[in-house]
């Protein structure tokens, strides 16, 4: 398999959130299998309208990434949880990890956002694709919890808690659960 690339990470969440994917609508059965599958703990039903994290591991794996669900950095819950993405990014120093205020996020950042939908920190997440300023857009697993994927603009403002950059090349090793060289 070829290994990821932020680029590559943009185009693949860019092509995935137009799909687009969603969980159970009205009159319409659940599409987002291949993005649960990668969670051996949840099915369709545990993860309709919270996918979000989960649609960025998915995103991740597919441009080449090769990070285990759940790394030992994520101390409270796997990557299919916004709150598992800031502790990975947190603990390993591969990954850079900018609070909002610090720098323009890139195509192929991840965005963490704080009091999006449920007024509380870490409640969303994303994939950044363009940064003008005051505004990016990203692609989104389960945006405005309307339970679909789509590409949205969003303000950079206090909503934004960081941005988590994955080294392009980045590997983590699942079957020792160590990080490749």
């Amino acid at each position: 398999m070829e290994s990821g690339t932020r680029k590559r990470l943009a185009e693949i969440a860019a092509e995935k959130a137009q799909m687009p994917f969603h969980g159970y609508l009205e009159g319409k059965e659940s599409n987002i299998e291949p993005i649960v599958r990668h969670f051996p703990k949840w099915n369709l039903q545990d993860a309709d309208r919270l996918w979000c994290a989960a649609f960025v591991y998915y995103c991740c794996v597919e441009a080449g990434f090769q990070i285990p669900y759940s790394p030992r950095e994520c101390i409270t819950c796997s990557l299919a949880g916004c709150g598992g993405w800031e502790e990975y990014a947190v603990g390993d120093s591969r990954i850079e990890y900018h609070r909002r205020e610090e720098d323009l996020p890139e195509a192929g950042d991840i965005v963490l956002y704080d009091n999006v939908f449920i007024n509380q920190e870490h409640d969303h997440i994303g994939i950044v694709l363009k940064a003008d300023g005051d505004t990016i857009t990203a692609a989104e697993g389960n945006t405005f919890h309307d339970n679909v994927s789509r590409i949205v603009q969003r303000q950079r403002d206090a909503h934004i808690r960081a941005y988590i950059r994955i080294p392009d090349g980045y590997c983590y090793d699942r079957e020792q659960n160590e990080k490749c060289s």
